[in-house]
């Protein structure tokens, strides 16, 4: 999965819906998927979301 969306709504989708399907939290995605997680909370936080380890989504 080396093609995430750039548009953050998009990417808001594609990981959520990956967290809840096929990983038990936010650094095994970015290891799998070799994404900077420092990287990938910044953008989603200019549509402010944050992650919530608890629900292990974006919220």
């Amino acid at each position: 999965m080396n093609k995430l969306p750039k548009d953050p709504v998009m990417l808001l989708s594609v990981v959520n819906t990956h967290l809840r399907d096929f990983y038990p939290g936010l650094d095994e995605f970015c290891k799998a998927n070799e994404i900077d997680r420092a990287g990938l909370e910044e953008q989603l936080k200019t549509i402010n979301y944050e992650y919530d380890e608890n629900r292990n989504q974006f919220v």
